[in-house]
């Protein structure tokens, strides 16, 4: 009887993991939650809005001749291009939401991709200052996406909103880099991203 339960639990796990693979379409966008410490954490309190969960990465699929890749910038690898189950694996400890452009707007995603891909090699871009030596995760999603105008830069805030006063983690981030904090500067970030009325949230895929 308790191999059969075993068997049982096995089969669950990898039907779960096809229904998955099934959901995501070429050019869907995955959100990552963010973690509350850290840089992580950072990000979150200054960008966070009404939802639910706070994001702090962010990167596209590439659904191409059976196989799904992710496309992203990270602090790990700068950009890259990696097989979707290693990227699973990456995140295993936070949620992973699946984001798709509306049907109006799903013309975008072949050129997008394409300048995705054309991106790729860069380093990390560890000031999240605009430039075109490096690009930082929501950045290079918006680049990817700049032709059509899916998505649009503002005002960066570093700003933590329980306090009113710059958030000391990016005091002291942008005092070792010996730059001023780009209070007001034009980015963008992954909570921003997510508040785009182009794009739909599909599914949580872990």
């Amino acid at each position: 009887m308790k191999h059969y339960f075993l068997f049982f639990v096995l089969v669950l796990i990898q039907s779960c993991a096809v229904t998955n693979l099934k959901k995501i379409h070429n050019g869907d966008l995955l959100f990552v939650e963010a973690k509350k410490e850290n840089l992580s954490g950072a990000i979150s309190r200054v960008t966070e809005n009404d939802n639910s969960i706070s994001f702090d990465h962010i990167a596209i699929v590439e659904r191409k001749n059976n196989k799904i890749n992710v496309l992203e910038a990270s602090i790990k690898n700068g950009s890259n291009k990696l097989p979707y189950r290693e990227f699973l694996k990456e995140h295993k400890e936070t949620k992973i939401l699946l984001y798709r452009l509306k049907p109006e707007y799903q013309y975008s995603i072949p050129n997008a991709l394409a300048k995705a891909n054309s991106m790729l090699g860069k380093p990390y871009n560890t000031s999240y200052i605009l430039n075109d030596d490096s690009y930082y995760c929501s950045d290079f999603i918006e680049r990817s996406f700049r032709n059509d105008k899916i998505f649009e830069l503002k005002p960066m805030t570093f700003i933590n909103p329980k306090t009113g006063k710059t958030d000391e983690f990016w005091l002291t981030f942008y005092k070792k880099l010996g730059l001023e904090v780009p209070e007001g500067k034009l980015g963008c970030n992954p909570n921003g991203l997510s508040q785009s009325n182009k794009i739909e949230k599909i599914a949580v895929l872990n």
